[in-house]
Formats: C-alpha cells, sequence, structure tokens
C-alpha cells in the first residue's frame, strides 16, 4: 500500500475531525459576539485561535486521501 496516502478509515476520521474543529471554531466566533464576561470571551478567543492552528495541521493529512485523487 502506498504510505502517501490515507486509509478510507483514516480518510474518514480526518474528514470527521475536520468537520467537528470547523463547528468548534464557528461556535466560539460567534458566541464572542453575544458575550458579556470578559473571562470567557478571552477563553473563547482562545479556542478560535487553538481551532485554527488545529485545522491547519489537519488538513494536509486530509490531502493525502484517495478519495481526492
Amino acid at each position: 500500500m502506498n504510505q502517501d496516502k490515507l486509509a478510507l478509515h483514516e480518510t474518514l476520521e480526518t474528514h470527521e475531525l475536520i468537520n467537528f474543529k470547523t463547528v468548534c471554531l464557528l461556535r466560539s466566533k460567534l458566541m464572542q459576539g453575544i458575550c458579556f464576561n470578559n473571562e470567557l470571551k478571552q477563553l473563547m478567543e482562545k479556542d478560535v485561535k487553538q481551532s485554527i492552528q488545529d485545522l491547519n495541521e489537519l488538513i494536509p493529512f486530509y490531502k493525502q486521501s484517495q478519495i481526492l485523487h
């Protein structure tokens, strides 16, 4: 098997992780607009930054998907 490509189950898991992190990112970003507690707002901003970092790390794996080739 070619090690440069993900197996189908790995592709599915990667896809699910990317979807989950994207939803978390969007929710935290949207909730910041209606949050009045500064501590909570800072925590959400930290979550947004971490989610962006996580997505940037996951996307290269998804590009190794067999489905995309």
